[in-house]
């Protein structure tokens, strides 16, 4: 139990170095929180900074949440692995050191994922082009993602109960953190994150 522990703490850690807004200082940005969605996440800085420096971020979260994925695989039964997925995306929603407003952790989801289930990983990355590809509502594609990546930590865990208790955790987290852009949606407002 205290190697979880400390496994865990140590993913809401990481996961509260916020890259997008690390990077938007070095650049003299200011913050990129103030503008558009208020998210800090790689489709944000993508509004405000242009496709290269978004997509250095998503690599950053991509590389930093696989990383931890094989820590805690290879210290941890396979069936806890998803919880320290789950510490990883609060620590990404709500980063101790930047005010506790971050991005909603689907990179760091996928991420995670690629050691754990990396076919999985992959089918994802497909679903969220296909359906954005449809709606062209980036978000509803981070569903598509989020819904193939859980399926897929089940399925790579053995269907283990605390590995899908586990995912399903942080796939419903992640879907509540897009509670208000589906409301927006609802109401006919621009989609923003």
């Amino acid at each position: 139990m205290i190697p979880f522990v400390i496994i865990s703490a140590g993913a809401y850690l990481a996961g509260s170095v916020n890259f997008a807004i690390i990077l938007f200082a070095v650049l003299g940005k200011g913050d990129p929180r103030s503008g558009f969605s208020g998210n800090a996440g790689a489709t944000n800085v993508r509004r405000q900074a242009g496709l290269g420096w978004a997509a250095l971020v998503l690599l950053l979260d991509l590389i930093r949440a696989a990383a931890l994925s094989f820590a805690a695989l290879y210290f941890l039964p396979k069936g806890m692995a998803p919880w320290v997925a789950l510490a990883l995306v609060l620590g990404n929603r709500f980063p101790c050191f930047h005010g506790f407003q971050g991005g909603k952790g689907v990179a760091a989801y996928l991420g995670f994922t690629i050691p754990l289930a990396p076919y999985a990983a992959a089918l994802s990355a497909l679903a969220w082009v296909a359906v954005y590809g449809i709606g062209r509502i980036p978000f509803i594609a981070s569903f598509g993602m989020v819904a193939v990546l859980a399926t897929g930590t089940v399925i790579a865990s053995g269907y283990d109960a605390a590995a899908a208790t586990g995912a399903v955790a942080t796939a419903s987290f992640i879907y509540l953190n897009h509670r208000q852009n589906v409301s927006d949606l609802l109401h006919g407002k621009p989609e923003t994150s």
